[in-house]
């Protein structure tokens, strides 16, 4: 045999087994099946090393297989001197993971009882090759323009062309009720952060390469409707979690190159938000109704509440042709009233649901939060806040409007704090508030103090009850609220679960989720939708 040869069959016995027989090995039991797969038999207290077949700075993977007996597993160095215990007495088997620190070491087999084994090395990745793998680009045209980038192309013509179409970009998915919908800013130095949108958490834009295209892709339904901001360059600094997370606020704006802000008249575009309403998004016809049809009155009012110790704005709807002795009128107390009106048209959408024919008639009272430290004392199960309601704007309402509804025709609204306010209103005074509609209701809040165990407290209340409240509910949460904080559960989970519990006292519930995420535009159409499943010309 040629010297070429020789150094040829070494090499490639290199990675195979070395059995150094003691008396208690058994070479004649020893099996090769492959350069990278070894095995053979050991009596009790027998040992056999295995060469790695890997080069310094090599990632090693491997496996022992224990057809019978046990066996102990270390990895040493050429003097035998024990580097890392990868697995005492293995019955069955075992995985390893090492990177290779010299080219002398060995793993080395002890039988703590006498049977048979197997060791399945994988190809070792040299040094040189373990580098990150190029990034998944879901979107066809971000991949396609990272390959004209890598053959030395520019983003003016992509740009070009996201201003043509405007933004998000939205391509077809695997199925027919799925899209890719991308998220791009242009030109940010060090960040991008999405502000709302289907993310849970002021989710961050990735840098495509050195260019100024930043992205993020996500697989949505095609029933989605959402608002969202973007939020270039957000201040970065030594704080709490709580002042590096609202940061975000500094810098998030509308997206310039959407076609579609809301509101459409916000002063500029820090308070205007971006739209992503895809073909299937469930309509909302009363937002966008005929303004030809008749209005109601409306009347601001002035509500000194000596319960609260404060005094606040509130704005009373009367629909057009109102008769305060009509029956079936409902009375719809709504809370953060300037929000709903400022975002979101209510009276106009009562207007036309009126004029249609699809509710009875409504008198809406909007009440307004004083400001957002108050909001979060009054809002979140607060006794003093409910009896407010029954006890002095309800008595407030039957003087001004004449007005004195059944409890069977009232409903408390809200979103978020406002959902959770309704709901927790109504469980003090049933007897003046019988309907409830929670719009992405914050059913995850429970009292300072509460024990893990008393966690989701609204819930708890209702199961602890002896009866059944005697209310109808309407829920509804989007599907994208689903960011908990690891100590408390998701608007979206809190929902489902506060629906299960009320189901199961026999509380009349219905239960809707949305495409969407935490904001105005959705609860414009859920409003509507809650009181066509609560008041509908089909409901009792």
């Amino acid at each position: 045999m040629s010297r070429p040869m020789i150094r040829r069959a070494l090499t490639l016995m290199l990675p195979l087994l070395v059995l150094l027989a003691t008396p208690a090995a058994d070479a004649a039991g020893m099996r090769e099946t492959g350069a990278r797969e070894t095995g053979g038999t050991l009596a009790t207290g027998g040992t056999a090393l295995v060469h790695l077949g890997a080069a310094p700075g090599d990632y090693l993977r491997g496996r022992l297989t224990v057809e019978s007996g046990r066996f102990d597993l270390d990895l040493v160095d050429g003097a035998g001197v024990p580097l890392r215990h990868l697995g005492s007495s293995i019955p069955t088997a075992g995985s390893f993971h090492h990177v290779v620190g010299a080219a002398d070491e060995r793993l080395r087999l002890r039988a703590v009882e006498a049977g048979r084994w197997r060791i399945d090395l994988d190809p070792p990745i040299p040094a040189a090759l373990q580098r990150a793998p190029e990034p998944e680009l879901p979107s066809p045209t971000i991949a396609a323009l990272a390959r004209d980038l890598a053959r030395g192309g520019d983003t003016a013509g992509f740009w070009a062309e996201m201003a043509r179409r405007g933004t998000p970009l939205v391509e077809p998915a695997d199925r027919p009720d799925r899209r890719i919908v991308t998220f791009l800013a242009r030109g940010a130095r060090r960040n991008v952060r999405l502000f709302g949108g289907p993310g849970t958490g002021h989710d961050e834009l990735e840098r495509l390469g050195l260019s100024d295209v930043w992205y993020r892709s996500y697989l949505l339904p095609s029933e989605t409707r959402l608002a969202y901001q973007l939020a270039p360059d957000v201040p970065e600094f030594d704080g709490t979690a709580r002042e590096r997370r609202v940061a975000v606020l500094a810098t998030a704006a509308a997206d310039p190159l959407n076609r579609h802000p809301w509101p459409a008249d916000a002063p500029d575009i820090w308070a205007r938000e971006s739209l992503l309403v895809l073909d299937d998004a469930p309509a909302q016809p009363w937002a966008d109704a005929d303004a030809s049809v008749p209005h109601g009155r409306l009347d601001r009012l002035r509500l000194a509440s000596r319960r609260l110790g404060n005094t606040r704005d509130i704005t009373l709807y009367r629909p057009a042709g109102f008769d305060p002795a009509r029956a079936d009128t409902v009375l719809l107390i709504l809370f953060d009233g300037r929000e709903y009106q400022r975002k979101v048209p209510v009276p106009r959408i009562l207007d036309a649901m009126i004029a249609a024919g699809v509710i009875p008639p409504v008198v809406a009272v909007l009440v307004d939060s004083l400001d957002q430290d108050t909001r979060g004392r009054e809002l979140p199960g607060n006794p003093d806040f409910a009896d407010m309601l029954a006890e002095e704007l309800l008595p407030m309402l039957r003087s001004t409007a004449g007005f004195t509804p059944h409890p069977a025709r009232t409903v408390l609204s809200g979103s978020s704090f406002g959902g959770l306010a309704a709901m927790t209103a109504a469980l003090r005074h049933p007897e003046a508030f019988g309907n409830v509609l929670a719009m992405s209701g914050s059913f995850w809040w429970s009292p300072p103090g509460t024990p893990e165990t008393g966690r989701e407290w609204v819930a708890g209340r209702v199961a602890a009850a002896t009866m059944p409240p005697p209310l109808r509910v309407f829920l509804a949460a989007g599907i994208y609220e689903t960011s908990g904080d690891g100590v408390t559960a998701s608007i979206l989970d809190t929902n489902r679960h506060l629906r299960d519990v009320l189901m199961a006292k026999g509380v009349w519930v219905r239960h809707r989720e949305y495409a969407t995420g935490h904001d105005y535009v959705a609860w414009q159409g859920v409003l509507s939708d809650g009181l066509v499943a609560l008041f509908g010309r089909d409901q009792p």
